[in-house]
């Protein structure tokens, strides 16, 4: 199995803009993903998020970035974000 520790820096002030439209991905995923195991939306702090996320295999993962809603609600996070993502991939053991 594949685990990613997705964190996200957020611009001051727009958390509630930003949690509105990530919540609607955790759906999407939970919803039409057979090859994820666990994905949830997490918050550290007023502008820190993390993404933990759980996938059977490395094709689930891959084909979770193709997916048309991630595209569309990833651009749309993409204003509120203060950098890139740190992302860390880790192999089950």
């Amino acid at each position: 199995m594949i685990g990613i520790v997705a964190t996200l820096k957020i611009k001051e002030g727009s958390g509630s803009d930003f949690e509105a439209i990530a919540t609607q991905l955790v759906e999407k995923v939970n919803a039409n993903e057979d090859g994820v195991v666990y994905y949830d939306l997490y918050k550290e702090d007023d502008t820190t998020y993390v993404f933990l996320e759980r996938y059977k295999d490395e094709e689930a993962q891959a084909e979770h970035g193709k997916t048309d809603y991630f595209r569309e609600l990833g651009a749309q996070m993409g204003p509120f974000m203060a950098g890139a993502p740190e992302i860390r991939t880790l192999q089950s053991v």
